[in-house]
């Protein structure tokens, strides 16, 4: 299947780089260009996109409400939005992994790595960044919101619907291993592995598994720590 991929930068050379490379993959096309949120939500739709590459800094609608928009749509519940980041403005990226984005990239990354992001993203299957991501989520959620310890009460309750091994298996994807790595440190297979991770993601209403990171450091599952 060819990924279909939507641009959204208000930067018109970003978008023409990132339109030839994408373009000159066999498994991928881009389907459309944005300069704004807004467009980029509707063209997400209107095209059909699989990831959305999302500037988080554009004129009208940023990238942040646009992610929201899109993550809240169940028209859209399919789409992917991988945000493209200086890393400058890491708190921007946090709010964009809790408004669903699957995950981020720096824009000076080497092309090979935009183009395992998009594939990645379109398969759900692992976050970007794992490692970098991992320690974003860690430094900004342990800032908290001013509210206790920053655990989401809500979100905590709803662990109480998964079972113990679902709980073992969310650790280990909040520390950002794969379905391999995982199997191999609970001693089962990468499938039964897969099987827990959808499970989760099914009862705890996460998109992916950028979201479940995310649930498992707010629950309070797994505990920020900064270094």
């Amino acid at each position: 299947m060819t990924i279909r991929v939507l641009l959204a930068d208000d930067q018109a050379l970003l978008r023409s780089a990132f339109r030839v490379l994408v373009d000159s993959e066999p498994d991928m096309e881009v389907v459309g260009e944005a300069t704004e949120g807004t467009e980029a939500v509707r063209l997400a739709k209107e095209q059909r996109a699989d990831v959305v590459l999302m500037d988080i800094r554009m004129p009208g609608t940023d990238g942040l409400a646009a992610t929201r928009l899109i993550s809240a749509d169940p028209a859209l519940d399919q789409v992917r939005v991988v945000i493209l980041t200086t890393f400058e403005v890491d708190d921007y990226v946090v709010q964009s992994l809790r408004a669903g984005a699957s995950g981020f990239l720096g824009k000076g990354s080497e092309p090979e790595e935009l183009l395992h992001a998009i594939r990645t993203a379109a398969a759900g299957e692992a976050l970007l960044s794992p490692a970098a991501t991992k320690g974003l989520i860690a430094r900004f959620l342990a800032q908290g919101d001013g509210t206790d310890d920053g655990r989401d009460p809500v979100r905590s309750a709803r662990l109480d619907a998964l079972t113990g091994r679902e709980r073992e298996v969310l650790v280990q994807v909040a520390g950002g291993h794969s379905n391999d790595e995982i199997a191999e440190r609970l001693t089962v297979s990468p499938l039964t592995v897969k099987t827990h991770v959808n499970r989760a993601m099914a009862k705890l209403g996460a998109r992916d598994r950028a979201q479940l990171v995310v649930i498992a450091y707010e629950s309070g599952l797994v505990r920020p720590r900064v270094d």
